[in-house]
């Protein structure tokens, strides 16, 4: 028997604080692996470029995998909700344009991690970029293209 969606869980007792350094994970729906598309990916990665030049958050570190998202942000403006709605309803959009399809793309909800104040960043970071290698896609991670850190 398939497990139930959980998205609505995740939001039970979440706490948005502008400033704090969060862990942020999203999975497209049922796992399916989009994002080996290149140029899909790309579409997502505009939109998590945009919430940074918007300031709603500075982004330090991010991935994207064939099935799914981890960014290391700290929060800048307004809510976790408010940041992962925009960026997972317009990739969406443009991801189902793309594809000549409708509906949705992306599971319900987001997993969420603040992180404290003394946890080492870039710690954090190199274990969201190693992902990659941990799920066996590269043998080197300069050789995966969709990741970036503020730390190169």
């Amino acid at each position: 028997m398939p497990a139930k969606p959980h998205g609505h869980s995740l939001r039970r007792g979440r706490y948005s604080e502008p400033g704090r350094l969060y862990l942020l994970t999203t999975t497209l729906l049922q796992r399916r692996p989009l994002f080996y598309d290149f140029a899909l990916a790309r579409l997502l990665v505009a939109e998590l470029r945009a919430a940074h030049e918007q300031h709603q958050v500075a982004s330090l570190a991010w991935v994207v995998t064939p099935d799914h998202l981890h960014w290391l942000v700290q929060l800048q403006t307004g809510s976790l909700d408010d940041l992962m709605r925009p960026i997972k309803s317009n990739s969406a959009r443009l991801i189902n344009q793309r594809l000549g399809t409708q509906g949705p793309i992306w599971q319900p909800g987001y997993h969420d991690r603040a992180l404290r104040r003394d946890e080492d960043l870039q710690s954090a970071a190199r274990y969201i970029v190693a992902n990659p290698l941990r799920a066996g896609l590269v043998a080197r991670i300069g050789d995966y293209p969709l990741w970036d850190a503020v730390w190169l």
